[in-house]
């Protein structure tokens, strides 16, 4: 496939199969630039050649890639007086060229971010175009996130790997306003984000619906790859919390459980009678095996072939463990030192983990161990030996002297919560949701008891001071822990007008339990309706 993509390549450098023939003229034309996508897919080009490159040795496509940048983007397009601006209208490029850097030493890469980054006053945009595009002005000018949430994610990340070349501390205060804005105001609870269909965008603050949610696979992938940046700046833990809550939720429900379809967007409340406008859905399905845009399948498939990268940090004084699964890893402390550590674990069902630390020669170092910040009582122990200090969202720093086989036993608390949102969060009033560790829960029509409220699953609500059970069943969705919880159901939809007097009396009540999944198997079966945020009362 390689080779076939490098022998067209021109003697310019340009390689970009669709910009030809009688598009030939449009290559970077300022229209061309805000929305064909032309600098955005030779930045992906980038980035996976740099990725088969570290893989394997093989330069072909890099050298491709960096044909493309050395001839024909850079002497033609920049800051230069003899230069053609550049406008990233689909931010992208930005992370390939500095990971271009990174790979081959050369600055000018970061350079040339830079200035795509600050944006170019020549390029004739309008408010919306920088709204929606999310560059154009200097990305330090930028307050608050909105417009399309891929392009706004993508940005951040790019302005994150900037700040991480250069140190530049208006990029860092920037980032971490954004970063308050997209953890008070805009992220979704499956780590979801981009309220809107229109525009595939951020809504105002508070802005979260449900059903209505467009919540792209791409917007929260994107989301986990800006805080992996910010976690890697800073080594903050809240970083790592969203990591978690967008992949374990709002990433893994983007593709199904067989591995051959996907979802676009994903809502948290979803009913196939109502959704038959939504272009996303074919005969009621949510999940699709592709779509005429074709970034999100793509993008969720090299999102979980790179996650072993995702589990493990080196510092200068040691080693930082962010997630935990069942796993081995083979590498080394920044001293040169050869580590071995192994993960034992039934993690996400299970709080209990174990690892098996082993240095290649006894050494002095830090292994700094998350604690995640849903999990209210911990346990740490090292060789059975209790330690001190582990605290719910952050790092605990255990600094000693390690030898081979070291153990170090982790204990989370695995209590399901039912949790609310602010209250300017109009869908969710007078709702909860249920999360058990790091996955959050769902009801979806096709598992409750009591068929006779019908699909859209209106007439539930859960008794919100009555117990949870948790039970695992093996045979459920290739093995989910689920929840029941003891709640009342109403016929409230074929024999209720649509509007009637507040003081009528309440449809009558019945006890009931409600089944709940976790969300991101939801819509692996036949159609169904589905909620996250279920209504409750104080019984």
């Amino acid at each position: 496939m390689i080779r076939e993509v490098v022998a067209i390549q021109e003697p310019s450098g340009y390689l970009n199969t669709y910009y030809n023939d009688d598009r030939k003229p449009l290559r970077m034309q300022y229209d061309t630039q805000t929305t064909g996508h032309e600098l955005y897919c030779i930045g992906h080009m980038l980035q996976g050649a740099i990725a088969y490159y570290r893989a394997t040795g093989d330069r072909t496509l890099l050298n491709a890639g960096i044909r493309f940048v050395d001839d024909f983007l850079m002497p033609n397009y920049g800051p230069g007086a003899n230069q053609k601006a550049i406008v990233s209208g689909h931010p992208e490029i930005e992370m390939a060229l500095i990971e271009l850097s990174r790979t081959t030493g050369n600055r000018k890469y970061v350079d040339l971010a830079g200035y795509i980054l600050h944006g170019d006053e020549r390029v004739p945009l309008r408010p919306q175009q920088i709204v929606y595009m999310y560059c154009g002005v200097p990305f330090t000018s930028r307050t608050k996130l909105e417009g399309h949430a891929v392009r706004a994610m993508y940005a951040c990340c790019g302005a994150t790997d900037y700040y991480l070349e250069t140190g530049d501390q208006a990029y860092w205060k920037t980032l971490n306003a954004l970063w308050n804005d997209l953890a008070e105001h805009q992220l979704y609870i499956n780590g979801g984000v981009g309220a809107r269909a229109a525009g595939e965008a951020f809504g105002d603050p508070y802005e979260l619906p449900n059903a209505q949610a467009y919540g792209e696979s791409c917007a929260a992938i994107g989301n986990m790859m800006w805080n992996w940046r910010m976690l890697a700046a800073s080594g903050d833990a809240k970083f790592t919390d969203v990591i978690e809550r967008a992949l374990y939720n709002g990433i893994n429900s983007g593709m199904s459980l067989d591995g051959r379809t996907y979802c676009y967007r994903n809502p948290l409340a979803f009913d196939p009678a109502g959704e038959s406008r939504d272009r996303h859905l074919v005969d009621g399905n949510i999940r699709n095996a592709w779509y005429d845009t074709t970034c999100c399948p793509p993008n969720l498939e090299r999102t979980f072939a790179s996650l072993s990268g995702y589990f493990y940090s080196t510092s200068v004084d040691g080693l930082y463990v962010h997630l935990y699964d069942n796993s081995e890893m083979n590498w080394h402390l920044q001293d040169g030192t050869a580590l071995t550590v192994q993960q034992k674990t039934n993690y996400p069902w299970s709080g209990d983990v174990q690892m098996t630390v082993s240095p290649a020669t006894p050494s002095e170092f830090v292994m700094y161990v998350r604690i995640p910040g849903w999990s209210v009582k911990n346990r740490v122990k090292v060789n059975g030996k209790e330690v001190a200090g582990a605290k719910a969202g952050e790092y605990l720093a255990i600094r000693r002297r390690w030898t081979k086989d070291d153990t170090v036993d982790l204990a989370f608390d695995m209590t399901t919560h039912l949790l609310k949102a602010n209250p300017a969060v109009t869908e969710d009033r007078g709702r909860v949701a249920f999360q058990r560790g790091p996955i959050v829960f769902c009801m979806e029509h096709l598992d409750q008891y009591d068929k006779s409220a019908g699909m859209n699953l209106a007439g539930y609500t859960v008794e919100q001071h009555k117990e949870t059970t948790a039970h695992f069943e093996p045979e459920l969705l290739d093995g989910v822990m689920v929840l029941t919880h003891p709640a009342t159901i109403s016929d409230t939809t074929a024999s209720t007008d649509l509007y009637f007097s507040a003081s009528r009396p309440n449809p009558p009540e019945r006890p009931t339990t409600v089944k709940l999944i976790p969300y991101y198997a939801w819509a692996n079966r036949q159609p169904a309706s589905m909620q996250v945020w279920i209504p409750y009362k104080d019984a």
